[in-house]
């Protein structure tokens, strides 16, 4: 007898075998069968719930390839997300108001997943605007992986001044007589941003604990029940795992969590290693919570920043010995590996270590390419025939218009090349990178892989490259579950699969391209357990306690989820507000055509303009 039955349901079941199907069967977790509303409901017995999904279309629970849920949900409750804000008037406005709600001495974090082109404005906000709307609280704003904002207040506890001289790979602006200005720029990597944040204070561990449990509810009202947890700089193992270990022990967890260990330290990564495999193992865990192997970082040697405000790096020429030896370890103990790649040059130089070393102990588990944005088709086959795998991120939604910029609107149309990787039948899966350099909503993403088109408009994608509906959900499903070993339990709704699936807000086979991006669940399912329901389910629904602390930012703002997503393409006249003092009302430009970065005479030099700057 079925636990459940969802009925007079749309099902997408990504399962090749099954016919059209209305109903789904669920018994102790795990998809029993599927079939017609009649089938179905004759196995119902007195105890069986029944769910009437409303001709809604229900889809297999998403599953981010590479995200930091573990790293993220840490500081949830206390970052302003700016997701789907439609103007930076708004935006500021966010920010004053919860400025003035946050205590001493903590600070205001705006932490990835935006794009100053979502905004009317089309400009990302000033100094100057920012101290106003903050005048003593700290403020810290990263845009992508190139730059951050500090505010005077957060200059001043940090104690950033004349005398600071440049942290290694980063650049403190200073104006003409030596005074921060408050932006930090990633030079050559994104080192000085992050070392930045993690000064700001922790939230005691009860409220991250709290803030990780409304993470996990946010991305399941999203229709997420898996991740692959790709570490993160500051994510230390164990001590930083103690909170999502917690929370497993005490049966909290909504989303499934695969999670790779991250080198923390330059010229210890081999130490890290060694040490780690000696404390754990590949699946060590359960269905919930589970080990998955190494990576992304395996060697600081081998980061090449995707910061397209910059001139691609070069990897220093110590990078493939220091990689070697990470990679021989884990290849020696059948550890699976990813690692960080965004540029083919990159990609190019990390195959042929991977490929010497596959000679001397062939590998006998996966390994992932992370991000690949140009990775060519000659290694693409090099990944394939090396048993590999690429877990693409919608980055480029977020930073298309800089990328174009610096390397032309062709060589857009295919960045990354999703469409020749499934041609060339190498795995591939879905992924956000979130939370800080691009938006955790699976949607945007989705978006972005089905229209070839940015959040601020931009087409990228040529149509040739563009995914159809369900080859995109598919690589957000089927494809990502590969990514943790786990095709053979997520990724469909067939039966002896986890009762992982998502009913949806709006048809995502038939709504128009825009209404794509507004898609949300209404009822979200974890191994047969309602972990989300809205709307006409709501009475299904088991919400978290309320967010904590008190100024938690989401116990005021609504999540991005739940805010009517941004108008595009909007045309400026000579009354709007966001006229600049060098450049009057000429950023128009930015509207039609991609940011000029390299013209410092331009709307958008390499420094931003001086309504930006200073």
């Amino acid at each position: 007898m079925p636990d459940t039955i969802i009925h007079n349901a749309r099902v997408t079941t990504l399962d090749e075998s099954a016919e059209v199907i209305t109903a789904i069967a669920i018994t102790d977790g795990v998809i029993e069968a599927t079939g017609s509303d009649a089938d179905m409901l004759a196995m119902a017995g007195s105890q069986t719930e029944l769910i009437n999904a409303g001709k809604r279309r229900v889809i297999p629970g998403l599953n981010d390839s590479h995200t930091h849920l573990i790293r993220g949900g840490l500081s949830y409750n206390m970052e302003l997300r700016w997701e789907n804000v439609g103007s930076l008037a708004d935006a500021l406005e966010m920010l004053r108001i919860q400025a003035e709600r946050t205590p001493a001495p903590q600070w205001v974090r705006v932490v990835g997943g935006w794009s100053e082109f979502q905004f009317r404005e089309r400009r990302p906000p000033s100094l100057d605007e920012i101290n106003k709307a903050a005048p003593d609280t700290p403020v810290f704003i990263l845009h992508l992986y190139s730059s951050a904002m500090l505010n005077r207040a957060a200059l001043r506890v940090l104690g950033i001044n004349q005398d600071t001289p440049n942290p290694p790979g980063g650049e403190i602006n200073k104006d003409t007589d030596g005074n921060p200005t408050g932006l930090l720029l990633a030079r050559p990597s994104a080192l000085i941003l992050y070392s930045t944040l993690a000064q700001g204070p922790k939230l005691p561990i009860e409220d991250q604990i709290n803030s990780t449990r409304h993470f996990m509810r946010e991305l399941n009202r999203l229709g997420v029940t898996s991740v692959n947890d790709a570490g993160g700089g500051g994510q230390n193992y164990p001590e930083d795992y103690e909170v999502i270990q917690r929370l497993h022990e005490d049966g909290q967890l909504t989303v499934r969590i695969a999670y790779n260990l991250f080198a923390q330290k330059a010229g210890e990564e081999l130490d890290d290693y060694e040490r780690w495999v000696q404390m754990t193992s590949p699946g060590a865990g359960d269905a919930m919570l589970r080990m998955n192997g190494a990576g992304e970082n395996l060697a600081w040697s081998a980061a090449d920043f995707e910061n397209f405000l910059e001139p691609r790096p070069d990897l220093a020429p110590t990078m493939e010995s220091e990689l070697e030896t990470v990679v021989e370890l884990l290849a020696d103990n059948e550890w699976p590996f990813r690692i960080h790649a965004t540029y083919d040059e990159s990609i190019d130089r990390f195959l042929s270590v991977f490929e010497r070393i596959n000679g001397r102990t062939p590998f006998k588990t996966r390994f992932i390419i992370d991000h690949a944005e140009t990775i060519s088709g000659r290694n693409i086959e090099r990944v394939k025939a090396l048993g590999g795998g690429i877990a693409t991120q919608h980055r480029m939604a977020f930073q298309g218009e800089y990328f174009v910029d610096r390397y032309g609107k062709e060589s857009a149309t295919a960045t990354p090349p999703i469409r020749e990787m499934l041609d060339r039948d190498v795995p591939v899966g879905g992924g956000t990178d979130a939370t800080r350099v691009a938006s955790y909503d699976p949607w945007v993403a989705i978006y972005w892989l089905t229209t070839g088109r940015s959040v601020g408009g931009l087409q990228l994608f040529e149509e040739k490259n563009l995914l159809s509906r369900e080859e995109a959900l598919t690589i957000w499903t089927r494809g990502s579950a590969w990514f943790s070993g786990e095709a053979d339990r997520k990724g469909r709704i067939a039966p002896g699969m986890y009762a992982d699936l998502a009913v949806l807000s709006a048809d995502m086979m038939t709504v128009e391209e825009e209404a794509l991006k507004n898609i949300t669940s209404v009822l979200t399912m974890v191994g047969g357990q309602v972990v989300f329901a809205g709307e006409e389910f709501s009475n299904h629904d088991l919400p978290p306690p309320p967010a904590s602390p008190d100024w938690a930012v989401n116990n005021v703002f609504p999540s991005p989820a739940e805010r009517p997503r941004p108008m595009q393409n909007r045309s400026c006249s000579d009354s709007c507000a966001s006229a600049c003092s060098l450049h009057g009302h000429h950023h128009h430009i930015a509207w039609n055509n991609p940011i000029p970065v390299q013209d410092k005479n331009a709307f958008w030099g390499a420094l931003g303009c001086s309504c930006f700057a200073f």
